[in-house]
C-alpha cells in the first residue's frame, strides 16, 4: 500500500526553510520520500510519501521542530494513493476504449 499526505505549510520563504522541514519529516518512522512545492509567502505544498498512513500529530511536531515559523495549516492523507489514482484515471481510460472500439468498428 502506498500513502501520499499532503500538508499545508505556511512560513516557509526559501530553499533552506524546504530543507529544514524535509530533514524533520523525515525523521520520522516510514516516511519515504518527501517533496515541496515552496510558495514564498503564501502555504507551501509539502508532500510525504510513505507505505503506511503516518500519524498527524507527528508531522505537525516535525514541522514545528524545523522552525517556529513553519506551521501546518492543512493536512490531506490518501491512504491508498495508487489506488485513488487508477480511480481518477478510469473515466479517461473508459473514454479512450470506447473511442478506439468507435474507430474499429468504422473501418
Amino acid at each position: 500500500m502506498s500513502t501520499v499526505t499532503t500538508l499545508g505549510v505556511t512560513g516557509m520563504t526559501c530553499a533552506n526553510c524546504v530543507a529544514h522541514v524535509t530533514e524533520e519529516l523525515e525523521k520520522i518512522d516510514g516516511v519515504e520520500q518527501v517533496m515541496t512545492v515552496l510558495e514564498e509567502g503564501g502555504e507551501s505544498e509539502v508532500t510525504v510519501f510513505s507505505d503506511e498512513p503516518l500519524d498527524e500529530d507527528a508531522l505537525r511536531a516535525a514541522v514545528a521542530e524545523a522552525g517556529d515559523d513553519y506551521a501546518v495549516a492543512s493536512v490531506e492523507i490518501q491512504p491508498d494513493a495508487l489506488a485513488a489514482q487508477q480511480a481518477e484515471q478510469a473515466p479517461a481510460r473508459q473514454a479512450a476504449h470506447d473511442h478506439a472500439a468507435r474507430d474499429g468498428d468504422a473501418g
